[in-house]
């Protein structure tokens, strides 16, 4: 219904087909294996900030294969500087 009211357009994958969104398939498993199987929620509060702190850690610290191995924020400032460069 959030969707709907912000005008989202929601795109799923066929059923049985996880390849449709491999990238997704996999940021999922990873969030799984690494953050919600590792973790016993005491309150909606508690996974809510142990999710918050997985996502952190995962956006702006680790290393990505995607990005040369380089963390998004290393990333992010190496390719400012090669624009202005």
């Amino acid at each position: 219904m959030v969707a709907y009211f912000n005008k989202v357009t929601l795109d799923f994958s066929r059923l049985g087909k996880p390849t449709d969104n491999a990238y997704i398939e996999s940021f999922n498993g990873r969030v799984r294996q690494e953050c919600l199987n590792q973790h016993w929620f005491l309150s909606l509060a508690d996974a809510q900030e142990q999710i918050d702190q997985w996502r952190l850690d995962y956006n702006e610290n680790r290393p990505h294969s995607s990005l040369g191995n380089q963390t998004p924020v290393e990333f992010a400032k190496n390719s400012s500087l090669a624009r202005q460069g």
